[in-house]
């Protein structure tokens, strides 16, 4: 699932949250140009669309992501609302994945 988007939606609340997790805004940045796995995250879709990516960044960290999109009426840009890097049972899942694809 690809998207095209503009640019990224930030400001100090969700810096701050995906920080948190020890996630730079850098290495989110890099995640979503790298082709992550993306998917719908229904479980917390009740206000807004939200998606869900998985991938590694240039440093081989394996992170996850919870994003939505914002539009202007020109633009759309990501927001991204969580990061935090992968357990091991995420990771082996997502290395399975990627090798069987």
């Amino acid at each position: 699932m690809g998207f095209v988007y503009s640019g990224f939606d930030w400001d100090d609340g969700n810096i701050v949250k995906c920080e948190k997790h020890g996630v730079s805004r850098k290495d989110i940045e890099a995640l979503l140009f790298s082709d992550p796995l993306i998917g719908p995250d229904i479980v917390h879709s009740k206000v807004e669309t939200r998606f869900r990516a998985f991938g590694r960044v240039s440093s081989g960290r394996a992170i996850f992501l919870v994003f939505t999109l914002r539009h202007d009426g020109v633009h759309t840009l990501i927001r991204p609302i969580s990061a935090r890097y992968m357990h091991a049972k995420e990771i082996a899942f997502y290395d399975d994945f990627i090798a069987k694809s």
